[in-house]
């Protein structure tokens, strides 16, 4: 029995190679399965900190996610573009809760929160297509690594519960979108990560402004007691008394600018603290200044001054769009087209369409004119310069 290890029998009946990764061996032992790796903050801090807790992130992530979820897409093929296809029936409409505009601000803005942005195909539908679409939360799904390294499940966990979307088989149920992450094998990195610092900035000086409005905005002075032979100590009684008085006739917008009346010893010392201390106003313009630069914002469109990297606020929004905006959406755009390709059985192309976009309109009119004006084209290379499909044949 032992020497059958070795016959041309068992040889026979083992399995063929697969092709594969010679590094998938040990990104799968370094993962680890089913556990859920984020960097040295984890999202919900950091969506709790960074975007429900600040007004510079929130305002960020908005303006992103709406804006990409508001871009025109394009359906096409190798042959032709397309007015009416059921992926674009499926997007109008993707489940009952949300439509089109609403399905992609969750999905960017799961992005930009965690780097991760996880899409549900629900059902079966017309031609293989999902029925329904679902964004799912980043901060619930984790990473099932197999032995190569690639994800074989999802586990989505919620209250203790947990299910697995399995993905050894074909079509995928989950379209899993990251953004890159240097050190992550299966994680996005997001803007918020890089920005932890600069939130913290803008938070605490946001906590310290708040404190000293509290406190009438600044300390206005300092009450000096000086006792017989420079025993500088009141008693409980002169200290009750002292405090009192103060409450009573010098605090509050009844009493402003009332003058006060010391004695026995009492001396006023007057202080504040001035902008030169701290820098504390230039401290907070900056850290949202940071925010805003890793996101990708140009801080004019989010009223921070300080900032004159563009000219004029059209200037400054058609650089959001074309560094920031249109990006995401083609990456995005391109994730899930490929991932409905393979539920509909054939390839088709989806991408955001500049010449829609109202921010990029002078852009667009300018290639125009420059394509149109050139003698030495034909109207077909005319068209493949302009991103247009060729014409029919009569």
């Amino acid at each position: 029995m032992a020497f059958r290890l070795f016959s041309r029998e068992e040889k026979q009946a083992s399995p063929p190679e697969r092709k594969a990764s010679a590094t998938g061996r040990v990104v799968a032992l370094a993962s680890g399965a089913g556990r859920a790796v984020w960097s040295s903050r984890d999202t919900a801090s950091l969506t709790r900190g960074g975007f429900v807790g600040n007004p510079v992130g929130f305002r960020c992530v908005k303006l992103i996610a709406e804006a990409g979820a508001a871009v025109p897409l394009i359906c096409e093929d190798r042959d032709r573009r397309y007015d009416i296809h059921p992926v674009l029936d499926l997007l109008r409409r993707p489940n009952p809760g949300q439509g089109r505009a609403e399905l992609f601000e969750a999905l960017f803005g799961q992005m930009l929160l965690s780097g991760n942005g996880y899409v549900e195909a629900a059902g079966l539908g017309a031609q293989g297509l999902p029925e329904e679409l679902h964004i799912l939360r980043s901060d619930r799904m984790s990473i099932v690594p197999g032995a190569d390294g690639w994800p074989i499940a999802y586990d989505y966990s919620v209250g203790g519960r947990k299910h697995r979307f399995d993905m050894t088989g074909s079509p995928d149920p989950i379209c899993h979108v990251k953004s890159f992450h240097p050190q992550d094998d299966h994680y996005g990195l997001s803007p918020m990560q890089a920005a932890a610092v600069a939130l913290d900035v803008h938070n605490s000086a946001s906590a310290w402004s708040k404190a000293l409005l509290d406190n009438a905005a600044r300390p206005s002075g300092a009450i000096v007691y000086k006792g017989v032979d420079g025993q500088g100590v009141l008693s409980p009684e002169q200290y009750d008394r002292l405090v009192g008085e103060i409450e009573m006739n010098h605090q509050g917008a009844r009493n402003a600018g009332r003058p006060m009346l010391l004695e026995g010893g009492l001396d006023w010392k007057p202080m504040g603290f001035s902008p030169s201390d701290m820098e504390f106003h230039e401290t907070k313009l900056s850290a949202a200044r940071e925010v805003a630069l890793a996101f990708g914002v140009p801080p004019m469109l989010l009223g921070i001054p300080g900032d004159a990297t563009y000219a004029n606020y059209a200037e400054a929004h058609r650089a959001f769009y074309r560094l920031t905006v249109l990006p995401l959406a083609t990456r995005v755009a391109a994730s899930v087209a490929w991932w409905l390709s393979e539920h509909l059985g054939a390839e088709f192309e989806l991408r955001p369409d500049p010449d829609r976009i109202p921010a990029l309109a002078e852009e667009r009119d300018q290639q125009w004119a420059r394509i149109g004006a050139a003698t030495f084209l034909t109207d077909a290379e005319k068209r493949a310069l302009l991103g247009l499909p060729p014409l029919a044949e009569a």
